[in-house]
This record gives C-alpha cells, sequence and structure tokens, in this order.
C-alpha cells in the first residue's frame, strides 16, 4: 500500500485523530479496485487490522453475490455483501435480506432491451436471479463484460421463461448507457428504480431498493449509527448510500452529482484512495 497523503481534499475538513467508525462500506468498480480492476493488495492487511479492531468492512456493489465472495475469498468469514446494488445482502452464505423484483416487470425490460437491440443499439440484457444470472445474448462480446460482474451466469434460449427469484435487470449498453439506454428505460421510472450504475450498465428494480436502503437495514441489525457509518462511492447507484453515513466520501473520479451529494472527497481509485481515506480518518498505523 502507498504512504497515505499528507492530507486530504475535503470539504469539510477532516479532524485530526481517530473516531469511533463502525462500519466501512465502499463500492467497487471507480472506488475501491484500481485502474485494472483489482482489489489493492494493500486491502488484506488493512481488513485484519479493522477485523481486529471490531470495526466490520462491507462491499456494496452492482456485482453479483457470487462474484463478490469469489473477489474476498481471502478475507474469511463475517464478511457482509452488499450485492446487486442492495436488493440482495448476504453474511457467511446466509441471506439477511432482499427486495425482489416482480417477474412481470422483469419480462417488460427485457422486451425493452431486445426492441433497442432490434432498432440497432448494441446492447444486452442480464437477469439477475438469486441462484444465478442469465443471458440471452451470448457472442464473446457481451459474456466477456458480464462475466466481470456476475460469476454465475447462464446463457438461456428466452429470459423470460427462467424460473428463479428475481433481484434486478441490468442492461449493458457498448455505447454510453446515460445517453442511450437509460432514455429507452425512463418509464420503468414511474413505479421502479431505473440506475446508470455505470458508463455502461443501467440497473432496474423494485423502487425501494437501492444500496442505502440495505446498509440501513444493516444498521438496524447491528446497532450502528451514522455516525459510526463511512461509505465510499463514484457513481449514480451510490447516491442514496452516501446519506447512511456521516462520513460519506465520493472519488474525486466520481460523477459530479455524487461529488455534490458527498460530504467529504477521496483520492481517486487509481491512487488507493479508498485505503488511504479509511487509514487516515481511523488513525491506523501505515503497512
Amino acid at each position: 500500500m502507498s504512504a497515505p497523503p499528507s492530507c486530504l481534499v475535503t470539504t469539510p475538513e477532516l479532524p485530526g485523530g481517530p473516531v469511533d467508525v463502525r462500519l466501512v462500506v465502499t463500492d467497487m468498480d471507480g472506488t475501491l479496485l484500481d485502474a485494472t480492476g483489482r482489489i489493492p493488495e494493500g486491502l488484506w492487511p488493512l481488513l485484519a487490522e479493522l477485523r481486529r479492531r471490531g470495526v466490520l468492512f462491507s462491499p456494496a456493489s452492482g456485482r453479483q453475490c457470487a462474484t463478490l465472495e469469489r473477489q474476498f475469498a481471502e478475507a474469511g468469514d463475517g464478511m457482509v455483501f452488499v450485492a446487486e446494488n442492495g436488493t440482495y445482502v448476504v453474511r457467511d452464505g446466509v441471506e439477511l435480506s432482499s427486495d425482489p423484483l416482480d417477474a412481470p416487470t422483469a419480462a417488460r425490460v427485457v422486451a425493452t432491451t431486445r426492441r433497442l437491440a432490434a432498432d440497432g443499439v448494441d446492447v444486452g440484457a442480464v437477469l439477475c436471479g438469486k441462484r444465478s444470472a442469465y443471458v440471452e445474448r451470448a457472442d464473446d462480446a457481451f459474456l466477456t463484460e458480464a462475466r466481470k460482474y456476475y460469476a454465475r451466469l447462464r446463457p438461456v434460449e428466452d429470459l423470460t421463461a427462467v424460473d428463479d427469484e428475481f433481484l434486478k435487470v441490468a442492461v449493458f449498453d457498448f455505447g454510453t448507457a446515460e445517453r442511450t439506454t437509460a432514455p429507452a428505460l425512463e418509464p420503468f421510472a414511474a413505479t421502479h428504480q431505473v440506475v446508470v450504475s455505470g458508463e455502461h450498465w443501467v440497473d432496474i428494480m423494485n423502487p425501494t431498493a437501492n444500496k442505502g436502503a440495505a446498509i440501513r437495514g444493516l444498521q438496524r441489525d447491528l446497532g450502528i449509527t451514522p455516525a459510526q457509518t463511512m461509505v465510499f462511492g463514484d457513481y449514480l447507484n451510490d447516491l442514496e448510500m452516501l446519506d447512511t453515513a456521516e462520513w460519506s466520501f465520493a472519488m474525486t473520479n466520481a460523477h459530479p452529482e455524487v461529488i455534490r451529494r458527498a460530504r467529504y472527497l477521496a483520492p481517486p481509485n487509481t491512487e488507493n484512495g479508498v485505503l488511504r481515506t479509511i487509514i487516515r480518518v481511523l488513525g491506523l498505523p501505515t503497512p
């Protein structure tokens, strides 16, 4: 891990000494992961120190729970995964909460995605279930992108015929999702969450589902207050999560809306911003 900076770019100013933080929640892509999409090596000794101090570390991501479990296999038991943008929360293989999406809505989103593809948009849908994620589009380019986020991924002939409990539909656009796919899915926003979760991804979920709702439930279950919570995010699917913590950080590489919503700024993900900020705020020794 690189050494922490002498100061962080923040508003308001961070305190000079350690604070009482019991829960650290971080987004993955563009936040914790480095420029190559990898977990920084310095995280593993930091996790051991956090655990020793009784601080729970929780990844909160649009990624599948199975993917998060694989990425953090080295960390051992006890970690809480806020997966699928908050629709599925799991600890040690046990579901803590979920907010499933009804099958008819999922089918309508799939139909909209099919129409976009028929009109020439380079797009595909991932139907995210509790047991697996499912795709109709099976070309190498699309599967390569989907497999980055879905460790359990099953190609099927017809997404509307899948039998599973669904969490969300994630739509991948090889162009810019905020300009093309998100407007086409906007009609669903009257009754559901339509969230641009990355440059190429749009997620459709229940109206009550988001990372913030999942974290508030976790805080209630564990008796942890917003004052004892630190969160990190970079994109629009992190907005509600920022509201759950007094220690809310946007990465300096974050979407402008995220920077406006957070109380503080952290260095970019390309400079180990999450790790450096945790060390600074909690007053931890530098590995």
